[in-house]
């Protein structure tokens, strides 16, 4: 399983993909251009695609195409190109709905303290990724790692996303990797997220994509022992999150920049 890999050679890994399963094809395409990419740079790689966007500013924004065609095409895809692959869960019940189709289950930010959701979800016996919440101070996520330790299941990740500055933007402190560290499990960086200008006027999340490299290259140097990131090959066309996303024809250049720092790093 990939989360033990991880755990074992401590090396620089990916989740990677879309917002949300928009349709099969752009799906499937986005993983197959992902996995070669980190196929060609020797990185552990976990898809990732929303099969529902509960979280919205407006009524009117995109949710799914459907739960069970969403996570239907999640199954295709990971048993297709052998790949892991995690998704977003909401409540309780989704936990073990989901848990039959990906490999990894994820705590969206504004959940993390969701005490039946991060129990359900650390019941399936799956690797849960845990986004701390926009709210809430890197030391306070040990709470929630209790949560998920209280069944027996310690395949935890923590992922770092940003910080509430203001009503209308985030800003990323790179204390909270090393402070999130001491907690225990390996810590990812989401530097798209991270970059979201939330709450806009226009009921659309804004972003500013172009400082992507940045935050990513400072959370890696800051210790972070993963990269979360949404892509798409015309993001501007992206049914959700468009607005932070890296076109995928940027990845590869930006992680060859990620392995060298992780690298430099981590050298004795």
């Amino acid at each position: 399983m990939i989360f033990d890999e991880i755990l074992k050679n401590k090396s620089f890994f990916l989740i990677a993909g879309p917002c949300v399963v928009e349709n099969e094809k752009i799906t499937y395409e986005i993983a197959e251009s992902l996995k070669k990419i980190t196929d060609k740079l020797n990185i552990p790689f976990i898809f990732k695609a929303s099969y529902k966007k509960a979280n919205r500013t407006s009524i009117n924004s995109f949710s799914s195409i459907g739960e069970e065609k969403a996570l239907k095409i999640l199954l295709s895809v990971k048993e297709r190109l052998n790949i892991s692959v995690i998704t977003d869960i909401h409540n309780q019940h989704e936990a073990s709905l989901a848990a039959q189709f990906v490999d990894c289950l994820q705590i969206p930010a504004f959940l993390c303290r969701q005490t039946e959701l991060l129990v359900a979800a650390g019941k399936t016996g799956l690797p849960v990724n845990i986004k701390k919440g926009q709210f809430l101070s890197p030391e306070n996520m040990k709470f929630a790692v209790e949560k998920v330790l209280s069944t027996g299941n310690n395949r935890i990740f923590l992922t770092e996303r940003g910080t509430t500055f203001g009503y209308n933007d985030l800003i990323v402190d790179m204390r909270s990797i090393p402070l999130m560290k001491k907690i225990g499990f390996p810590v990812i960086l989401d530097c798209t997220h991270s970059l979201q200008q939330p709450n806009q006027t226009s009921g659309v999340t804004g972003g500013i994509p172009e400082m992507i490299p940045v935050i990513a290259s400072a959370g890696v140097a800051a210790g972070a022992d993963g990269i979360f990131l949404e892509t798409h090959p015309e993001p501007s066309k992206a049914l959700s999150d468009g607005a932070n996303m890296l076109p995928i024809n940027m990845l590869e250049t930006l992680l060859v920049r990620l392995k060298k720092i992780h690298r430099a790093i981590h050298q004795d």
